[in-house]
C-alpha cells in the first residue's frame, strides 16, 4: 500500500512540474523588434576593443605579395589564372609527396568554379588571393591506377568544361577522346598515378566521381595558403600560355 501512495505522489509531482513548465513556456511576452538602421548607435566600447585587430587585419590583407604585368583571368578553356593555380597545386603537392610518400606527383586538377574572381594587372595583395579562393579547401593526393584514369578523360569528353589541369593534355573531338596524356605520355593502365586535387573534388564534387576509384591521401595543406606561398616566391608573375584542354569543335 505504501508503494502505491509513493508512486501516486511521484506522479502528482511530475504533473505539477509539467504544469509549471507549460505555464512558463506559454507565458511568453512579445517584444518589440529592433530594426538595424542608421538610427541604431554603434557600441563605442566594442569598436575601441576591436580596432587594434581591425588595423592588424587590414595591414596583413593589404600586404603586397607579388606583381603581374597582365590580367590574370579565368576565361577560356586554358585561362592563365587557371593554369597558374593548377601548377601551384601540382608543385606544392609534389614537394609534400616527395617528403612524405617518397613519390612524385604526376598531374593536378582543380575546378574553375573554385576560382571565384580574377586578379587585375599590377600589385597582387594578400586579400586578392582570399578573394580568389575564399574556401577552406585542402590539397588531396589521389592514388589511382592508370586504367581508372579513363574516368577522368571521359569526364572532360562529356562535359568539355574548363577545369584547369597541370601536366595533363586532353584533346576531344565530336564526343570522342583524341588524346589523353600525362606529362606528354600515354597512360599505362597498370601504373599507379598520383593526382593532386582539392578535397571537394576528391569527394566527388562537380560530379568528379572517378576519384572514388582511387585512394585519397590528405596533406593538411590549405589551397589558399599554398597559393599565397607560391605568389610570394614568384615576385613577377609570368603565367604560361599553354593549351592543355583542346576541345575541337566545341560549340
Amino acid at each position: 500500500m505504501q508503494n502505491k501512495f509513493l508512486l501516486l505522489g511521484i506522479a502528482l509531482l511530475s504533473l505539477t512540474a509539467c504544469k509549471t513548465t507549460l505555464l512558463q513556456v506559454t507565458n511568453v511576452q512579445t517584444q518589440k523588434n529592433i530594426s538595424i538602421n542608421q538610427d541604431l548607435k554603434a557600441d563605442e566600447n566594442l569598436a575601441q576593443f576591436i580596432e587594434p585587430y581591425t588595423l592588424k587585419l587590414n595591414k596583413e590583407m593589404n600586404q603586397k605579395i607579388s606583381h603581374t604585368n597582365v590580367d590574370l583571368t579565368k576565361e577560356g578553356d586554358n585561362s592563365n589564372l587557371g593554369n597558374l593555380l593548377a601548377d601551384y597545386t601540382f608543385d606544392g603537392a609534389d614537394v609534400w609527396a616527395k617528403a612524405n610518400l617518397n613519390k612524385n606527383i604526376d598531374a593536378a586538377l582543380i575546378n574553375i568554379g573554385g576560382i571565384r574572381t580574377t586578379i587585375g594587372k599590377g600589385d597582387i595583395l594578400r586579400k586578392n588571393v582570399f578573394e580568389v579562393m575564399p574556401f577552406e579547401n585542402e590539397v588531396i593526393i589521389v592514388k589511382m591506377k592508370g586504367a581508372d584514369l579513363q574516368g577522368l578523360f571521359d569526364y572532360y569528353v562529356k562535359n568539355q568544361v574548363n577545369n584547369p589541369v597541370s601536366h595533363l593534355y586532353i584533346e576531344t573531338n565530336n564526343g570522342k577522346l583524341n588524346k589523353g596524356l600525362i606529362n606528354g605520355n600515354q597512360v599505362n593502365p597498370s601504373q599507379d598515378y598520383y593526382i593532386a586535387t582539392s578535397d571537394y573534388l576528391a569527394l566527388g564534387g562537380d560530379n568528379m566521381r572517378f576519384f572514388a576509384k582511387g585512394e585519397s591521401i590528405p596533406t593538411g595543406i590549405k589551397l589558399r595558403d599554398l597559393f599565397i606561398d607560391y605568389f610570394k616566391r614568384d615576385q613577377q608573375i609570368s603565367p604560361k600560355e599553354e593549351i592543355r584542354l583542346n576541345f575541337i569543335g566545341k560549340k
